[in-house]
């Protein structure tokens, strides 16, 4: 099937939806844990609002009566929250994307309290000049594991949203596209020298991610709530002792892995 790809157009809305719910094998209710005296939802929603070619960031959450306390935050901190399938993460995006009028989507997820805004707008800004499906900067891994964001059109979405039938291409939002580089033109865009540290993790899915990012916002945070990746290196090279305490975690899920 021919796939007819319109360019990208100026002043197109551009929508963050960050995928969030409360179970979690390994973390459990992870979203809502408190760093620098905030859950970490709130954090990651203060990062992408930071960037400045995001125009909406919005909540992805489910249906599951434990997400309840998700949604109560977002309404009670005029944060837009959209609820779908627990199981099928896909559609549950989609519908986001959808309901907010999204041309672009920048997929998020809320264990990631390390987004650097500079970064998400400087994928947002090679999407908008290039004739790319798909622009992400973990294809291959070279910033730290969780400083990564995903930017595809509506269009794109749609396609995969329709295509994709495998249990896990609906879970890993872009994971078709991933898995199909002979139909998607896709763009990775790679670390400087001076962030080229793909042996850090910036992400959460065990107690030990959870207790270096308290140790990196308890310093951070507190001088510079806008800190960036290059100030998270720089701590952490001064810091070396604290790389081991989250060593031994595995990343389960991410595009550089099969």
């Amino acid at each position: 099937m021919l796939i007819i790809r319109i360019p990208v157009k100026p002043n197109m809305n551009v929508v963050a939806t960050v995928e969030a719910r409360m179970s979690s094998t390994r973390l459990p209710a992870k979203t809502m844990m408190q760093v620098a005296g905030k859950p970490i939802l709130e954090l990651v929603i203060e990062r992408l609002q930071s960037a400045t070619l995001v125009n909406h960031v919005v909540v992805a959450t489910t249906t599951n009566p434990r997400d309840d306390l998700i949604v109560s935050f977002c309404e009670e901190n005029s944060i837009d929250v959209h609820r779908g399938s627990e199981s099928d993460v896909l559609r549950r995006v989609f519908e986001t994307a959808q309901k907010f009028s999204a041309d672009i989507i920048v997929q998020a997820g809320a264990d990631c309290p390390f987004y650097d805004p500079g970064l998400v707008d400087e994928l947002i800004r090679i999407f908008k000049g290039g004739t790319y499906d798909y622009v992400a900067n973990d294809m291959l891994l070279t910033y730290p594991e969780g400083v990564d964001a995903h930017v595809m059109s509506m269009k794109v979405l749609s396609e995969i949203q329709e295509l994709a039938t495998k249990p896990r291409d609906r879970d890993d939002v872009p994971r078709y596209i991933w898995n199909h580089p002979e139909r998607y033109r896709i763009f990775n865009l790679e670390a400087p020298p001076d962030l080229r540290r793909p042996e850090i993790r910036l992400t959460l899915d065990y107690p030990e991610d959870l207790i270096l990012t308290q140790k990196i916002y308890d310093v951070l945070y507190t001088k510079n709530p806008h800190f960036t990746t290059r100030d998270v290196i720089m701590f952490l090279d001064k810091n070396p002792e604290l790389l081991t305490i989250n060593a031994n975690c595995k990343q389960l899920s991410a595009a550089y892995l099969p």
